[in-house]
């Protein structure tokens, strides 16, 4: 049978709502069980505003759940000491939807690929212009970019880039927040084509968001359908 990497049970997350009243509350996630297999590519679907990224967040820890349990290879991601927790962030990454957003304008790519390293302990300092020049490779791109800002970079280099900074602390599970949906077609499939042949080569497992269903055909193995906050059907 197949492993489940992560899984979040009876999950649920509301934010709070200004001017709306007292105790007025976005019920963003509600009362959501769903399991993620190692290896596969799962698919979260639906209308924008139905949860996906919030559970995608859930999933990976980045938000509390206000009710319910995330679970990542069998650990309670809530009853972990922090040092254990940081330690098991080196396998749960995520790829940003908004490809300008997602990296500082300050930094060079270079820069950007290295702060993980940095933050993780991985190499020397002095190690780290190799390793990302490995990682631009490694996502399609020449390492003579490292010197370069994300403003001097097109739509499809900053995802790609995005993606090398979340394959730098080789993770298990990489949560792809809607990773293609401000690309031009032709550049949609190549990045498609990209996680699939990093998929096959390093195990990975993805969840998928996406509001595009051909996307979803061409990518994933599983589909999780999301409505106000709640999954209404999950099949192949």
């Amino acid at each position: 049978m197949a492993t489940i990497l992560a899984e979040g049970k009876h999950l649920s997350k509301t934010f709070p709502v200004k001017g709306q009243g007292k105790g007025a509350a976005l019920h963003a996630v509600s009362g959501v069980d769903l399991a993620v297999y190692e290896g596969e590519t799962l698919a979260l679907v639906g209308e924008s505003g139905c949860g996906k990224s919030t559970l995608g967040r859930l999933l990976l820890g980045l938000l509390p759940p206000t009710q319910g349990q995330v679970f990542f290879d069998g650990q309670d991601l809530a009853a972990l000491p922090p040092a254990r927790l940081r330690a098991l962030r080196r396998q749960m990454q995520l790829v940003f939807q908004d490809t300008a957003a997602a990296l500082n304008p300050r930094w060079t790519v270079g820069q950007s690929l290295a702060e993980p390293l940095r933050i993780h302990n991985l190499c020397p300092r002095g190690e780290y212009a190799a390793r990302g020049a490995a990682l631009l490779t490694q996502v399609g791109l020449a390492p003579d970019l490292l010197d370069r800002y994300p403003h001097q970079l097109s739509g499809g280099q900053r995802q790609r880039v995005g993606l090398a900074r979340a394959l730098a602390l080789s993770p298990r599970l990489v949560v792809c927040d809607e990773p293609v949906s401000a690309l031009d077609v032709s550049v949609q499939a190549q990045m498609l084509n990209l996680l699939a042949d990093l998929q096959r080569a390093q195990g990975l497992t993805y969840v998928l968001i996406s509001h595009d269903l051909g996307v979803v055909r061409h990518s994933a193995d599983r589909v999780c359908v999301m409505f106000l906050g709640r999954v209404c059907e999950v099949g192949p």
